[in-house]
């Protein structure tokens, strides 16, 4: 026998294998290999499950190895899935509130009633023209902008998202230098690999990241982690930097300067892609404008960021920031690094962090190179969407407001606090795997809305679990897991392009079975457990209540080509979708299959092309008839945003209409190529655009002091910096609450604290500790290490789960809780944590692991106590919170959280006023060429 890490896909429909739990008998399990993709974190990784023939369920989940990114491998989270699918407490049926909303009080109801009653609300909204009353607001969207056409097809300005508690800083921090918003590493051949934050452990796309970066460092290459505590990823590294937190863009520009210093630059990438005589113009009409003076311009104003300068600040040795220096300037062309949470979530100005570190890949022009870094556009595959939408004229001020014209995301977090200034209500507001009860800052100024019908008309909570947030829902609709739903996902975890299909596996399994496509009317909660569905065809469904007559212009874009006046079938939808991938249909051909079947097949495929340095693609001459070529040698669309300069604020709506198109292609050393997706194709070291919209003093990479900067603390005092952003790489958000594997694993998050801190404080090991916030306090337990970097404490994410019912909303994470009110005055008290129970009488047939549940602890909801700070350029929740640490006081309890939302309201008012409201350049609300998932008309962009 030949021993293999997986099935060959040969035998994926007919697979046999002992039965591991029968030994030490011999029993043989005949299976059925259906692909799929992970739904438990952004990364899309792929899985096959396994359905067992003679039971027809499913009977484990494994890696798919025809999956390009995860290779075969998961991390415990993928195989977790199937807890997921069999957890006995999940929602399984449509459900309605029978009482007041936070009551508890839920009725069975048929998916029919459900859409007639929803659609019937969102299109009187349309019909009425109050379209910014309906928001879809999501939070892991696990799929590529499916949801975001649907809404275009309303003509909904309706999409809102959780980016702005993830990940705005960092995203306008890389794409103001190359237009694209998230960085794609080659870690795999990169020399160096430098990461700020714990990529490998747990960040964003961790399992694909880290599979490349360990072989990165089997390589040789030097791997450098910059992370205030010790993670997993820090013991890995060949450095680990404790950098007082905030102070990280610092560090990084001491670097470049010292790049600079030694000469250690690639001085001629730098001059073909690099906007150097904007930089030069603008900042240093003193000198001449050609290449000869950049350098002297750049030390000159980086001149303060010497490594002793960066000791002081940032806490790490000066000799060692030199050493780093050192190593980074002897390896041109392979460095890759990684920014995506951690210091630029945590802090104000923390968007700066991403830009300063890209820095370094543009002076090592380890941009897109081997080795180097890409952005995400390159490395991502968007295929073209089957059916289009309607043109969005309005402007929804409820996400996009005047006061945050940059922000990269919409402004989710101040969703409640707007509601309550007036500025808005909802008629129907669906959350969709979100919680911002219990996710967001705040909490409870988002339980205060959702508990007010004259704010929140309509919650309709798409969700595959019980939630805090989901209890505060009208409808609770239950939404399919990862082997539950259609989706097409594309992400960028190397330096190539891919797609995955994730699919109902029962539907699939049904299919194979009796050998018979399914029936496009057939529709997939019928091959689920219970009654849970899709958001693909709840959509498609939903539309064609809102517009049952074709008459709002809706319905046309849900309409079946092959059966006219029939909704569209996903069968039918993904062929289209999947004519549109470059070289699938000759894959699938070859393999004497369609598209569909390919994919159905093998669950994800490698989208062919080189991806190495494409700005240096030749431009086809004949994509640049009609262009203007300008005195920058872009070339220009009239009508665009780069050829209009804004200064003319009369713009008529034709005018407007017309800039949308960006520059085709720019010239380099009298060639012409595609350049970056920038205004000036160029690399920006200078941005006109951050310039232009009221922040000149941060149009170039420079460190801009945090909200809770260590030299503005009473460090001899009890003040703090609370870190409370890291994460579990073993948990999922708000999803891992009904995985009992995941939570016997992980279920609690002690307060790390250094023990001379603990001395100082008189915090005692296990001991409660009270943390103060400046909009209440949270009771917590203390672990002391010298894991963490004295002066700051920090707690994880995901932990504080708790529900209101003993007898329902149940999970293997929450605790039941007592909330109480009081005017402003809010509480969370914790009555007890995980216990036993019978759940022998569940809808899903039980589990008797329900009855062995040996942990208590849950956590504590820390992120109750969390003001909204929103950075004023990006819109970023700042999540670092300037605490006072002290032990416990008398009637303290672990778990407890104390908030007073007039506090709360106040703070809002207070970083509200950072700001640099729009109108900008032209009168315009936001900059024409900025990313957004749903773009209105230009018409709409006049503020």
């Amino acid at each position: 026998m030949t021993l293999a890490n997986h099935p060959p896909h040969d035998r994926w429909h007919d697979w046999t294998e002992l039965d591991a739990q029968a030994w030490p008998k011999r029993e043989e399990r005949r299976y059925t290999i259906v692909p799929t993709t992970c739904f438990n974190c952004e990364a899309a990784c792929g899985l096959t499950a396994f359905v067992d023939q003679e039971t027809g369920e499913i009977a484990k989940f494994e890696g798919n190895p025809e999956h390009p990114a995860s290779r075969g491998r998961n991390c415990a989270k993928g195989p977790a899935t199937l807890n997921q699918v069999d957890d006995p407490e999940r929602i399984l049926h449509p459900l309605k509130r029978s009482g007041p909303r936070g009551s508890g009080r839920w009725e069975r109801i048929d998916w029919g009633q459900a859409l007639d009653e929803i659609g019937a609300r969102v299109r009187d909204a349309i019909v009425d023209g109050r379209t910014n009353e309906v928001m879809y607001h999501v939070g892991r969207p696990g799929e590529d902008g499916y949801t975001e056409r649907v809404l275009e097809a309303w003509g909904v300005d309706g999409h809102n998202s959780h980016t702005n508690i993830c990940s705005s800083n960092a995203r306008i921090g890389y794409q103001s230098w190359m237009g694209h918003d998230r960085p794609s590493s080659d870690y795999a051949n990169a020399e160096v690999i430098f990461l700020i934050s714990s990529h490998l452990e747990t960040g964003h796309y961790f399992n694909p990241h880290a599979q490349r970066i360990m072989e990165g460092k089997a390589k040789g290459a030097t791997v450098i982690c910059v992370d205030t505590r010790l993670s997993n990823t820090g013991a890995k590294a060949d450095y680990w930097l404790s950098t007082w937190p905030g102070t990280e863009a610092f560090l990084l520009l001491a670097i470049v300067k010292l790049l600079l210093e030694h000469g250690t630059w690639e001085r001629d990438f730098v001059r073909r892609w690099v906007n150097w005589e904007t930089y030069l113009s603008e900042t240093r009409p003193d000198l001449p404008c050609e290449f000869d003076s950049l350098e002297r311009a750049l030390l000159d104003e980086y001149a303060e960021y010497t490594p002793e300068r960066a000791e002081h600040l940032t806490g790490v040795a000066a000799d060692t920031i030199r050493e780093i220096a050192g190593i980074i300037g002897a390896h041109p062309t392979k460095f890759a690094s990684h920014n995506w949470r951690s210091a630029g979530a945590g802090n104000l100005g923390g968007w700066q962090v991403a830009r300063c570190l890209f820095f370094i890949n543009v002076l090592t022009g380890s941009v897109a190179t081997v080795g180097g870094t890409a952005g995400n556009g390159w490395n991502k595959m968007a295929p073209p969407h089957p059916f289009g939408g309607q043109p969005i004229t309005s402007w929804n001020e409820l996400s996009w407001p005047k006061e945050y014209p940059l922000s990269y995301h919409e402004m989710s977090i101040l969703l409640p606090h707007f509601l309550n200034e007036g500025r808005g209500t909802l008629a129907a507001y669906f959350s969709r795997v979100y919680n911002p009860i219990w996710t967001n800052p705040d909490g409870f100024s988002w339980m205060e809305a959702l508990l007010d019908e004259s704010k929140v008309e309509c919650h309709v909570a798409l969700t595959p679990t019980w939630s805090e947030t989901a209890w505060y829902a009208d409808y609770v609709l239950p939404m399919g897991v990862g082997s539950e739903r259609h989706d097409l996902a594309s992400f960028e975890t190397h330096a190539a392009r891919w797609v995955g299909f994730r699919q109902p596996v029962m539907r699939r399994y049904a299919e194979l079975r009796d050998g018979a496509p399914i029936d496009p009317d057939r529709r997939t909660h019928e091959f689920n457990k219970g009654e849970v569905w899709e958001e693909n065809e709840f959509w498609i469904d939903l539309s064609w209540r809102i517009d049952p007559d074709g008459s709002l212009g809706v319905r046309q874009f849900f309409e079946s080509a092959e059966r006219p006046g029939h909704p569209v079938g996903v069968d039918e939808y993904y062929v289209r979708l999947f004519d549109g991938i470059p070289g699938l249909a000759d894959s699938a051909a070859a393999a004497g299959q369609t598209t569909l079947e390919y994919m159905r097949d093998r669950g994800a495929y490698p989208v062919p092309g080189d991806q190495i340095t494409p700005y240096e693609r030749p431009v086809d001459p004949a994509e640049l008839e009609g262009c203007i070529r300008d005195a920058d040698g872009v070339y220009r669309k009239p009508g665009t945003p780069g050829a209009w300069d804004g200064s003319d604020d009369t713009l008529d709506d034709l005018q407007l209409a017309k800039l949308g198109d960006g520059s085709p292609a720019v010239e380099i050393d009298g060639e012409i190529k595609e350049g970056f997706p920038t205004p000036s194709k160029k690399l920006e070291l200078f941005s006109t655009t951050i310039r232009d919209w009221g922040w000149p003093e941060y149009a170039t990479p420079t460190w801009i002091p945090s909200h809770v900067h260590w030299e503005d603390l009473d460090l001899d005092g009890d003040e703090r910096i609370l870190l409370p952003t890291f994460r579990i790489p073993t948990l999922i958000h708000t999803r891992s609450a009904n995985s009992k594997w995941l939570n016997e694993i992980s279920h609690r998050h002690p307060l790390w604290i250094h023990p001379s801190d603990a001395e100082q404080l008189n915090i005692t090991e296990n001991g409660l500790v009270r943390v103060s916030t400046r909009i209440g306090h949270f009771v917590i337990a203390a672990w002391r290490t010298e894991g963490i970097r004295p002066g700051v404490v920090a707690a994880s994410h995901h932990m504080g789960r708790w529900r209101v019912e003993e007898d329902d909303a149940r999970s293997w994470s929450a605790g039941k809780a007592r909330i109480a009110n009081d005017g402003t005055r809010w509480t969370l008290t914790r009555e007890h944590g995980m216990r036993t129970w019978d759940s022998s009488g569940s809808a899903n047939g039980g589990d008797p692991d329900t009855r062995r549940i040996w942990w208590n602890d849950t956590g504590v909801h820390q992120n109750l106590s969390f003001a909204v700070q929103p950075d004023p350029v990006s819109g970023m929740q700042c999540w670092h919170q300037r605490v006072r640490v002290a032990p416990a006081e008398p009637g303290d309890e672990y778990g407890d959280v104390v908030v007073d939302t007039a506090e709360s309201r106040q703070a809002y008012r207070d970083w509200l006023a950072k700001t640099r409201p729009a109108p900008g350049p032209g009168g315009l609300r936001r900059p024409l060429w900025y990313a957004r998932p749903l773009k209105p008309t230009p018409s709409a962009y006049r503020a």
